[in-house]
């Protein structure tokens, strides 16, 4: 959060999953506006727009009259911990950008995301999704106090990242989050939480070298040491059965997992030996998506120019 990096920097390491927020764009014939999601909205221009991701995504690009857009998720979008809404805003910079013949670098695609998210909506979060989204892969992230970004991607070995997927287990707890509770209280109360804080932060370096080398179990015990400081920097990143849940895992064999995004609800990734999956998966009872590292981040990938 800015309130953080501000004063003392932020960092974060942060992996993309094969898991997408697709927007499909073309050009209308008339000079109204059609958006597709979970809603249809039909304006006449920008200004009438209820979704707010794409009508600052519009402004910012300059595109404000005569297209029709789509947006589909491969994963439920409200509130699942993994990104979605930052995967949908950078997806529509880059689409958006793509029709205007100007396509633009992660970097400012990222940059921009955040600035609607944080800045001109005001959403009480951080900038890590962005980036993940922009750029892919499996990423040291640090947020410098003038607002810069410095991406390091880790240098996986193809043994490394097998070992690391072979080890992920996410599992939905079917909870909605309230994400924007948990954070406002965070942001609200951030100053008594700067030591929790810098002990998360702590965890980033041992975290990529755990990442790099393919030191599996020691990777589940760093996520353990995170989750317990996480459970307890804003009020609702838990429930009793959050807890009932993560004990069961442990007990079942994973080697340390967290709750992804701001907690509550949504996923619980695990770091869990390949032999003890199914023990794990039947002790909680959740369904599992099956996920993998994604090398890239947000492309297009059809586009007849015309």
């Amino acid at each position: 959060m800015p309130e953080y990096y501000r004063e003392f920097g932020g960092e974060v390491v942060s992996a993309a999953v094969d898991k997408y927020i697709f927007v499909v764009l073309k050009r209308r014939f008339d000079r109204r506006i059609r958006i597709g999601y979970s809603k249809t909205e039909l304006v006449e221009s920008v200004d009438e727009l209820k979704h707010e991701l794409v009508r600052e995504a519009m402004r910012i690009t300059g595109v404000e009259r005569g297209i029709e857009m789509s947006t589909l998720s491969d994963i439920p979008t409200g509130g699942s911990g993994l990104g979605s809404s930052s995967s949908v805003t950078v997806g529509v910079l880059n689409a958006l950008w793509h029709y205007r013949f100007e396509p633009q670098p992660p970097e400012v695609l990222a940059q921009q995301a955040s600035r609607i998210e944080v800045e001109i909506l005001k959403k009480p979060m951080g900038k890590q999704d962005q980036f993940a989204a922009a750029y892919g892969w499996v990423n040291h992230i640090i947020f410098h106090s003038d607002g810069a970004v410095t991406v390091k991607p880790l240098e996986l070995s193809e043994e490394a990242q097998d070992r690391l997927e072979r080890h992920l287990l996410l599992l939905y707890t079917g909870a909605e989050r309230k994400t924007k509770e948990i954070l406002s209280d965070l942001r609200a109360n951030i100053n008594e939480r700067f030591e929790i804080l810098h002990r998360i932060k702590a965890l980033v370096e041992p975290t990529c070298e755990a990442l790099v080398s393919g030191d599996m179990e020691g990777l589940g015990r760093l996520l353990n040491e995170n989750w317990a400081l996480k459970r307890n920097y804003a009020v609702g990143a838990t429930t009793d059965e959050i807890d009932r849940l993560y004990q069961r895992a442990l007990d079942a064999g994973a080697y340390g997992g967290k709750i992804s995004g701001a907690g509550g609800g949504g996923f619980f990734l695990f770091i869990c030996p390949p032999q003890r999956r199914e023990n794990v998966k039947k002790a909680l009872g959740l369904p599992e998506l099956k996920v993998r590292v994604e090398r890239d981040g947000s492309k297009v990938i059809f586009n007849i120019r015309r």
